[in-house]
């Protein structure tokens, strides 16, 4: 008797390797359909920015060309993912359905729903843990309550039994199944078009898995062992370059992990603290994502609420418009900005000095940064976007103290003392083509201290 048909559907995990989900429905015999869903009508789903469109075009483009070389053919649909992955199944005479999980609320519920909907009807439906090296509900606090710091955070996973190794990529797939209708990308409209903006994206960045694994094996071969003492350097390439890859799911954070496991091996010195941090970084990750499952309005809603509090004054859209240009007149803030908008990226260390500058110089609320960046990242992330934004702002879990405030001009001076990153993306800097600062940086920290007495002032009231 033959067996029916598996539906495999990718989301955040656009590859072969270490696809769990891909990998049982090869393992189950039986025809498998490779759908993607472009769901942007769901409830609460919150539609992808520019930026991330025009990655998600290409690393598509690149996953349906893997799956092609194994006979399998990428279904694209648009739609509430409620509505179409059971339409699919059905065209499809389905028995299985395979997914990995996502932790997002308004994702887990589709999920839950379709869940619910496809066992009700007799069907194999099973998800899998792939994005993430540590589910949520396994590292917890003594008292059964997610953490909020990320150093106990970080200590509990290490004590935890380790992630799974990575699952090699599937040698061969029956993908037999009689032929479905299918949307094209064209259709979706995903790349820009007039006026066309992406050049600037499409000379930094090559979206795919084998992208992804090519800039793995470069960074540890080349670059691990000064990343400990140069990855806050931003004219340096001293990073990995993985955080869009890892976001569109184009590699496992399991595969990273083995990796860079197998490259410290043995190592002492600069490479074994390299690498030790590096992988930190990984946890970092996951710790945003563990926040945000507890806490889904992340990208809304202060995580410490005494921050409702905050006095924020009526926005100045002046000042927002010249944050967002890189004409701020300050130097190091607009080679963040204009760096940003030519690539779609922005070195860590110049994300927390221009959301510094924006929260706490121009008393520009959080929410708009997060919003800016959710448009113009190819990094795009649901939980890290919005964790990194409330804990520079200091309205977040394991925040930055608010009176924390990164001053540009020293930062500028400590981590591109020679202003080599500053130039490359400010050509005008230090000609009288350049803008004057539009805030005085010592003043507008003083109104900064002076608003955050207010949620102290609210949070004493309150106890």
């Amino acid at each position: 008797m033959a067996v029916t048909p598996s539906v495999v559907w990718f989301r955040d995990d656009l590859r072969l390797d270490d696809n769990p989900a891909l990998s049982a429905a090869a393992r189950r015999d039986g025809p498998v359909v490779a759908v993607f869903i472009l769901d942007e009508e769901s409830a609460g789903v919150r539609p992808h920015g520019g930026a991330a469109r025009w990655w998600l075009h290409s690393s598509l483009t690149s996953l349906a060309a893997s799956l092609s070389e194994l006979g399998v053919q990428l279904i694209l649909r648009r739609g509430r993912a409620g509505d179409v992955l059971p339409r699919i199944v059905e065209e499809a005479g389905a028995g299985a359905v395979f997914w990995n999980r996502r932790y997002g609320q308004a994702e887990r519920d589709v999920d839950a729903a379709i869940k619910s909907r496809l066992r009700g009807d007799g069907l194999e439906v099973s998800s899998f843990a792939a994005s993430l090296l540590y589910e949520p509900w396994t590292i917890q606090t003594g008292q059964g309550t997610p953490y909020s710091v990320f150093t106990p955070f970080w200590r509990a996973c290490q004590a935890a039994p380790p992630p799974r190794a990575p699952i090699d990529a599937p040698t061969a797939i029956d993908g037999s199944t009689s032929a479905l209708g299918t949307d094209t990308l064209g259709d979706w409209e995903l790349e820009p078009r007039r006026p066309d903006w992406a050049g600037g994206l499409r000379e930094a960045w090559e979206p795919g898995e084998a992208s992804a694994h090519r800039l793995l094996e470069a960074f540890l071969e080349n670059s691990l062992d000064d990343y400990d003492a140069e990855r806050d350097l931003p004219a340096q390439q001293a990073t990995s370059r993985l955080s869009p890859h890892l976001r569109w799911g184009e590699i496992s954070p399991h595969r990273v992990m083995h990796e860079t496991d197998r490259a410290r091996h043995g190592a002492t010195g600069r490479r074994a603290s390299s690498a030790s941090r590096f992988l930190t970084e990984l946890g970092w990750r996951d710790f945003c994502a563990h926040v945000l499952f507890a806490a889904p309005d992340l990208a809304t809603v202060n995580w410490r609420r005494e921050f409702d509090a905050f006095p924020w004054p009526p926005l100045d859209h002046k000042a927002l418009d010249a944050w967002q240009r890189g004409t701020t007149g300050i130097p190091i803030v607009d080679a963040g900005m204009r760096e940003l908008w030519r690539t779609g990226s922005m070195h860590n260390r110049v994300r927390m000095v221009v959301a510094s500058f924006l929260t706490k110089n121009l008393l520009i609320d959080w929410r708009k940064g997060e919003q800016w960046f959710w448009d113009t990242l190819v990094d795009a992330d649901a939980a890290s976007n919005a964790f990194n934004w409330q804990w520079v702002a200091g309205s977040g879990a394991d925040a930055a103290p608010y009176f924390r405030i990164f001053n540009p001009e020293l930062q500028a001076k400590k981590f591109d003392p020679h202003g080599e990153y500053i130039r490359q993306n400010v050509p005008e800097w230090g000609t009288d083509d350049y803008p004057q600062p539009i805030v005085d940086l010592a003043e507008t920290r003083k109104a900064a201290l002076a608003a955050y007495d207010v949620v102290t002032k609210a949070k004493r009231d309150s106890d």
